[in-house]
Formats: structure tokens, sequence, C-alpha cells
């Protein structure tokens, strides 16, 4: 691990999977048996706020019913004992990086144990349900709150923030990802063309993207990535 001072970490849902959330692939999938269109996107929200909230106050539940798994873990422990940088990207809307350690995590997606006023724009901390009745604690308007999520069609957040991670890597892990939602699926050949940086896919199986790596390692989150940070761990002088 002496070689690499700036490691740079792309999280997708199959991290998070092994801790019993659940994951979708692409905005035709069912994610907890509703069509991606109808929970998340701006047109639902504007055409069905109701479920919209219901869907997401049930993710938010299961959330905080679970915990971080080895694969969390491991990060956690690679940022602490990594004498340059470790940095966290994650598509995730959990906390789960957090509650397992990691400090340097962009959510690019949003996080679900936050809302955001439409109104105002104030962000806030929230672990309970929102709904259309659900007063903002800054603007005193509603309706005005919905989860801090980017949905399809939105911009993701810290993009200038992640390019500027992308460009002094040379280090770049894929975790859990299933290489099919853009920019996060762009992010390889990023790093591909500059020509800086190692890439390592780690991943149940190849995404369609996996040729763009320089190595691939296959199977369960919990196991793959706890073992490939020990053996960058041991190479550390």
């Amino acid at each position: 691990m002496s070689r690499y001072q700036n490691i740079v970490i792309l999280t997708g849902a199959g991290i998070s999977a092994e801790s019993g959330l659940s994951t979708f692939r692409g905005a035709g999938s069912l994610w907890d048996g509703h069509r991606v269109q109808d929970v998340a996107t701006p047109e639902a929200f504007a055409r069905d706020p109701d479920l919209v909230h219901e869907f997401y106050n049930m993710r938010r539940s299961n959330l905080l019913k679970v915990k971080p798994n080895a694969a969390h873990d491991a990060l956690s422990r690679l940022e602490k004992r990594h004498n340059g940088s470790v940095q966290i990207i994650t598509q995730n809307v959990d906390d789960l990086h957090k509650r397992s350690g990691s400090k340097n995590v962009l959510h690019m997606h949003g996080e679900i144990l936050k809302a955001r006023c439409r109104n105002c724009h104030k962000i806030f901390d929230w672990k309970k349900d929102l709904t259309e009745e659900t007063t903002c604690p800054t603007c005193q308007t509603t309706p005005s709150l919905r989860p801090h999520i980017v949905w399809f069609g939105e911009m993701p957040l810290k993009m200038e923030e992640i390019e500027v991670a992308l460009y002094t890597a040379d280090l770049f892990l894929s975790i859990g990802t299933s290489g099919n939602v853009y920019p996060a699926a762009g992010f390889v050949a990023e790093i591909k063309n500059m020509g800086k940086a190692h890439s390592v896919e780690l991943n149940l199986e190849p995404s369609e993207g996996q040729f763009l790596f320089a190595e691939g390692i296959y199977g369960k989150a919990t196991k793959i990535v706890p073992e490939f940070v020990e053996t960058l761990l041991k190479e550390n002088p």
C-alpha cells in the first residue's frame, strides 16, 4: 500500500445488500415491490407525494434496523490506518459507512436520513416519517419537506469534489456497483483515460464496465473487501 497515496473508493448497493438493504438494477426495475419511475423521480413526487413519502418512510425505518457489515468495517479500517488519503464516493443513500467509522464520505445521491425543504432549501437530519403535513423547522411552511434524495432526472451532488478526487487518485476501487447508472458508471473510464491510477473492481459478479478495470475480484462483499484491505495493509511497511 505504500505505493498508493490517494485511494478513491466508489461504493454501490452491493456493499449494503448483505446488511439487509434492498437493491435495484436500472430505472425499469422493481424496488421493494415498486417501479422506480413510480417512487424515485420528481414527476412521481409531483403526481403522488403520499406514495413517495410512504416508500421512503419504509426505507428509512428499515435502515434504522440494520447495521454495517464487514465490508463497511474494512473500509473504515483502511481509512484509519492508511498514511495517505482515503475518499469514499457512495451511490448509496444509507449511513452505514458513517456508522462503521468512515469520515471521508461523499454522498452523490443524497441521504435517506436527511430531509430538504422545497421552499427555504435547508437540509435537516431526519429519522422520523415525512408527510405532506410535516412543517419545515426553519421556514414553518407546509407542504415543504421532501427526502434529501437525488431522484432519476436530477443532478447528482458533490460532483466538483468527486472530480478532484478522481483526478488525484492513484488507486481506484469500485465496490458493489452494477456499472449501469451514470455518472458513477463512467468514473472508471475517466480513471482509465487519465492513466494515473490502478483500478480494481470488487463485485458479486462482473459489471457492464468490467473490461475497463485493470483487475477484477468477484464474490460476496463481506468476504472479498476485508481480504483485499488486509492485503493492502500488509504491503504497508
